[in-house]
C-alpha cells in the first residue's frame, strides 16, 4: 500500500502567509501555522520545509479575486510567490478563488469567543484552512479516497 500525501494551502499576504495541510486521506483540512514574511528567499525556504514536514505534493494557493471576479492588486503578488514555490519544489500549484475567506475565518473566530489579539494570530491559518477545505470539498469522493488530484 501506498504512503497517502497531502495537499497544503497558502493564503497569502502582504505579511504573513497562512498555512493548512490535509489529512493523508484529502477530508479534513487543519491550519497548521503561520508563516511571517521577511522576503522571497526566506518566505520559499520556510514553505519548502513545511512541505517536506508535512509530505505535501500539491500546493493550492489563495486566488484574490475581486468582488467582480478579476484579479487584483494582490494577484500578482501571489503569482509571484505561487510561481517560485512551483520551480523551487517541482510541485503543482492550483489557484482557488479565495474571495470572503479572511472575512469568514475573522466571523467564526468572533464567534467562537476568540479575542482580539488570539484572531490577529491565527486568522491567516484559519482563512488557509477555508481555501483548502473549499477545494478538498470540490473534489469526487472517489479522487479523495485513492489520493488523487484533479
Amino acid at each position: 500500500m501506498t504512503e497517502r500525501t497531502r495537499v497544503m494551502a497558502l493564503d497569502v499576504g502582504l505579511k504573513t502567509v497562512g498555512v493548512a495541510v490535509s489529512d493523508p486521506l484529502r477530508i479534513i483540512a487543519q491550519g497548521v501555522t503561520t508563516v511571517r514574511r521577511t522576503g522571497l528567499k526566506a518566505d520559499l525556504a520556510a514553505l519548502e520545509a513545511l512541505v517536506a514536514e508535512h509530505a505535501v505534493d500539491r500546493i493550492v494557493v489563495g486566488w484574490p479575486l475581486q468582488p467582480n471576479g478579476r484579479p487584483g492588486a494582490m494577484t500578482r503578488i501571489v503569482d509571484r510567490l505561487a510561481d517560485a514555490l512551483a520551480r523551487r519544489t517541482g510541485l503543482p500549484i492550483e489557484r482557488w478563488d479565495e474571495r470572503m475567506t479572511s472575512r469568514l475565518a475573522e466571523r467564526a473566530l468572533i464567534e467562537g469567543g476568540a479575542r482580539r489579539a488570539t484572531r490577529r494570530q491565527v486568522v491567516d491559518k484559519v482563512a488557509a484552512a477555508l481555501i483548502l477545505q473549499s477545494w478538498l470539498d470540490a473534489r469526487p469522493p472517489q479522487d479523495r479516497e485513492q489520493g488523487e488530484t484533479v
